[in-house]
């Protein structure tokens, strides 16, 4: 999954009318690229958005209102194309376990492909400043993905909810400090999952 590559850089030809839509998934590609390169959303100004592009600011302000509101819109794909990506790794197995430890590993290397992108989606004030419910379904699939493996008798019966919160939290506090302390002495991503999987959601590791 990459939400960062489609829109050339430079000068683009003027869009045929009726093609609004096609512009404004431009612009917010482009605004992917440059979060993943900044990692903080208050540097992004929508004049560099439309340098990047090649278009001038009104066009910018013609599809987003503001810095947030083009932030947010960014925020949604890449959380779209997260769900599409998780699933399609959980997909290429049977095994609830393997399913899970799929969609788990990926959220944690994608993370580290795109540590700009993961400090805007989980630790910007937008989070604090606008509703963003819609992050919640990634935890929701998780959970279902955990009570597949319960159901199995792959895991200890437990509520699916409170275990998802605290491997949430387990994985978060390894990919944070990841992007944030990269020269600590790390142990293979892989291998850390595992031992939240065995320990917190007390499946068997085969």
């Amino acid at each position: 999954m990459d939400s960062t590559s489609s829109v050339r850089r430079g000068s683009r030809d003027r869009n045929p009318r009726g093609q609004g839509e096609r512009l404004r998934a431009d612009i917010v590609t482009a605004a992917l690229r440059m979060l993943d390169e900044l990692a903080d959303d208050e540097a992004l100004s929508l004049r560099a958005v439309a340098r990047e592009v090649g278009i001038a600011a009104t066009s910018v302000y013609i599809h987003f209102a503001d810095r947030d509101a083009l932030v947010l819109a960014a925020i949604r794909r890449c959380n779209d194309d997260l769900l599409r990506a998780v699933d399609e790794a959980g997909a290429a197995s049977d095994d609830p376990v393997q399913l899970l430890r799929a969609r788990t590993v990926l959220l944690g290397t994608w993370a580290h492909r795109h540590p700009g992108l993961y400090k805007v989606l989980h630790e910007s004030t937008l989070n604090r400043r606008t509703d963003m419910s819609f992050k919640n379904e990634l935890a929701e699939r998780t959970t279902a993905a955990i009570q597949r493996c319960m159901d199995a008798g792959l895991a200890p019966i437990d509520d699916a909810a409170t275990v998802t919160f605290d491997l949430r939290a387990a994985v978060h506090g390894t990919v944070s400090m990841r992007v944030n302390q990269p020269d600590l002495p790390w142990p293979p991503l892989e291998e850390q999952v595992d031992r939240f999987l065995v320990k917190l959601v007390g499946v068997r590791m085969a």
